[in-house]
């Protein structure tokens, strides 16, 4: 059976608050219904200020998905700790760790739009030292004791189940990354297929006498819808598909390393590419057969403003056709 995921990121051109509503209350009852099916988990998102709404209010939508479910995993990929109190942030993520039973994980991640450092109120030079700053308080705070911070002593309540190396990951594409997961023990995430990385990281890892993990994104990474009829798909959904793509691809600098970027300028050439990907139930049947036991399916069933009834389709064609075959 593959590695199930769900990806949600409520992207909707023209933010039309109606159809946001109800992208967002698809999204949950869809959670819902993978829960009950064996996914692994559903992946969030946070970006800020986007004309197209992209995910701003992850650990709100996180909380949501937990709130109705049991079993599957809510990872948020990243969560932009530079531009969060991470004191509150340490209280929300333990709240819900202890509520979900242990089903968060949260990927701290630096960012990189210098628009929503500006917005936020916070110095895009500085962001390294923030990021550090903030993890250390994060770390400290789960300890249930008292510590210093910004020269007063605080002490958060309550902590989490879960340790803080099972909770939470440190992503990014760059050695800093590396160094800040490895100090104080913390798993690796990076952005993207990088095993000199993870060499550096474990190097690092024995430098400083901490224990920890990566984990890797596949060389590909490939994001799904299905349909009975591909071809017609691609003509009705194609350009949600690109809308994301190039949203995306906009924000990406010659030092950013990212699983999923995309070239693509025309439909055409984006499913030529291959990174945004229809399949009918056979061939993702098959696609899985080829991949082995370690095949991952993510399906992006709302991508780019998808109608939620296609979305719908998406999901209902792999449960009923898909998973029973494998």
């Amino acid at each position: 059976m593959p590695i199930s995921i769900m990806r949600f990121n409520f992207v909707l051109p023209g933010r039309d608050p109606d159809r946001l509503s109800e992208m967002y209350r698809a999204a949950i009852e869809m959670a819902a219904v993978a829960d009950r099916n064996g996914f692994m988990a559903v992946s969030l998102e946070e970006h800020h200020g986007v004309d197209d709404g992209w995910s701003p209010a992850p650990l709100t939508t996180a909380g949501l998905i937990l709130g109705h479910t049991q079993y599957i995993r809510v990872m948020i990929q990243a969560l932009l700790v530079p531009l969060n109190d991470p004191l509150r942030v340490a209280e929300q993520i333990a709240v819900l760790d202890l509520a979900s039973g242990g089903r968060i994980n949260v990927v701290a991640g630096l960012g990189y739009r210098p628009e929503e450092y500006a917005a936020a109120g916070v110095d895009w030079k500085s962001r390294g030292k923030i990021m550090d700053a903030s993890l250390d308080a994060i770390v400290a705070a789960w300890s249930g004791k008292e510590f210093s911070y910004q020269g007063r002593t605080v002490r958060i309540t309550p902590t989490p189940k879960s340790p803080a190396s099972a909770i939470l990951f440190v992503g990014g594409s760059g050695r800093h990354a590396a160094r800040r997961a490895a100090r104080l023990g913390l798993p690796l995430l990076p952005a993207a297929h990088l095993p000199e990385l993870q060499a550096y990281y474990q190097e690092e890892c024995a430098a400083h006498n901490t224990a920890g993990f990566v984990i890797m994104p596949p060389e590909e990474t490939r994001l799904t819808l299905l349909s009975n009829y591909p071809d017609q798909a691609w003509d009705d959904l194609g350009e949600h598909l690109l809308h994301e793509a190039r949203q995306y691809q906009s924000w990406q600098t010659p030092d950013i390393h990212s699983a999923v970027s995309s070239k693509a300028t025309t439909v055409e050439e984006l499913r030529a590419e291959g990174i945004y990907r229809i399949m009918s139930p056979d061939e993702a049947i098959s696609w899985c057969e080829q991949e082995g036991e370690f095949a991952t399916m993510v399906l992006h069933p709302l991508c780019g403003g998808v109608p939620v009834d296609r979305g719908w389709e998406t999901l209902r064609l792999y449960i009923d056709k898909v998973l029973p075959a494998l």
